[in-house]
């Protein structure tokens, strides 16, 4: 693709608050990028981008037609390792006991919380593309889903930031910055922009997704939580286009992977080569989807090694949790006895009997309030992260014993 570089232009600076190093306070002037303008870009693929782009698009839809549909879990289950490995990319991660808690409505710590409003943020974005064009009001009301844990980031959430901001660098001035985003009086022109290409419908599906967060990401339009919303933008073109139906593809576990290759393909992008941003995302799409369907299989089997280890009584409290677990892995007291539909003193003796088979976990200290969680299907998160992460070699197709793409 024929795609323009990012310019620079100087422009003028001056702090707010005079802090810092001596360069920091007698800063006077700023280098800043400004994307270009493309909605109405062509996007024409062709070469390893042609063929990668057909790769993934292949790999995503056999995880949505061979689990999608026939395994209605794996979507709550996929929509959760997308957001935890997107937050761990802004190094948030509380654990999968404490990200529990939290899923559960207990009491969990400010990381915990964060992970779990980037799943309800993801969510927003994925069930609002599913019915609609992506607006600007989609993307502002999953930003203040995503900053609501935190009170001070809460405050300014949902509206494009009116100050400039940078990534990297010093904490006072944008001097030494790795990247200067755009002023903030252009974003609401380059955001006008973006959502125009991103509600293309003649553009290649992961080229757009592709392309449409690069561009996010270097417009920066937030204050904080770029990444997330960035990333989360990414299932929602490919939901908004048909591609998935049910699923959300788990790439950002690739890109947690190695943080170095993903920053470097979206430097590459500012510099004009969107084939090389497009090529990587393809390859992503393709290795999560795979691994995504191993994870699947692993979910699939679950009930029956659940039973094969409990053996529950048929129509027994026992057997209905264990029925459930896969569509609730984390639950409470409360629950739990929606589930059985039994009583309070049945249904708990029915949680301390799988917790001492193993089934369950007890993620609280407390005995009031208490919280289980499936193990397996909590840990089948790590899992599956740990085996995206081993599969994602650079540009690579991994090849598996039958000789399928994997």
């Amino acid at each position: 693709m024929i795609w323009s570089p990012h310019r620079v232009e100087t422009r003028n600076w001056q702090p707010s608050r005079r802090q810092g190093s001596r360069a920091d306070r007698t800063l006077d002037h700023i280098d800043v990028s400004i994307p270009p303008m493309i909605s109405r870009t062509q996007c024409d693929l062709s070469g390893s981008v042609a063929l990668a782009h057909e790769e993934a698009i292949i790999a995503v839809v056999r995880l949505e037609s061979g689990f999608g549909k026939h395994l209605a879990p794996l979507s709550d289950f996929l929509l959760r390792s997308e957001s935890v490995a997107s937050s761990k990319i802004e190094h948030i991660d509380a654990g999968w006991r404490a990200f529990g808690k939290a899923f559960a409505g207990g009491k969990s710590n400010a990381e915990a919380q964060s992970q779990l409003a980037a799943v309800h943020a993801l969510a927003a974005m994925v069930d609002a593309a599913s019915v609609g064009p992506i607006t600007g009001d989609n993307i502002t009301t999953a930003h203040r889903l995503l900053m609501a844990p935190d009170f001070y980031t809460a405050r300014n959430s949902g509206t494009v930031r009116d100050v400039q901001n940078w990534i990297g660098g010093s904490d006072y001035t944008p001097i030494d910055a790795l990247y200067v985003p755009p002023p903030p009086e252009i974003v609401p022109e380059l955001m006008a922009d973006l959502l125009a290409f991103a509600n293309r419908t003649d553009v290649p599906i992961l080229v757009q997704a592709a392309i449409a967060h690069a561009q996010f990401e270097s417009i920066h339009p937030f204050t904080d939580g770029n990444g997330r919303i960035g990333r989360a933008l990414i299932s929602a073109i490919l939901r908004r286009r048909g591609l998935t139906e049910r699923v959300t593809v788990p790439l950002a576990s690739v890109m947690l992977a190695n943080t170095d290759r993903y920053f470097d393909r979206l430097t590459a992008y500012r510099a004009g080569d969107a084939d090389e941003f497009v090529e990587y995302v393809a390859h992503a799409a393709t290795v999560s989807s795979y691994a995504a369907q191993d994870s699947a299989q692993a979910l699939a089997e679950l009930p029956e090694y659940w039973r094969a280890i409990a053996r529950p009584r048929a129509n027994s409290a026992d057997a209905a949790i264990i029925d459930a677990l896969l569509d609730t892995p984390i639950l409470n007291a409360d629950t739990a006895s929606r589930i059985t539909g039994t009583t309070d003193a049945s249904t708990y003796r029915a949680l301390a009997r799988l917790t001492e088979a193993g089934l369950l976990e007890v993620l609280t200290a407390s005995k009031r309030n208490q919280i289980w969680a499936a193990t397996a299907v909590l840990a089948e998160l790590d899992a599956l992260s740990l085996t995206i992460g081993k599969r994602s070699l650079p540009q690579q197709s991994v090849q598996p014993k039958d000789g399928s793409l994997r």
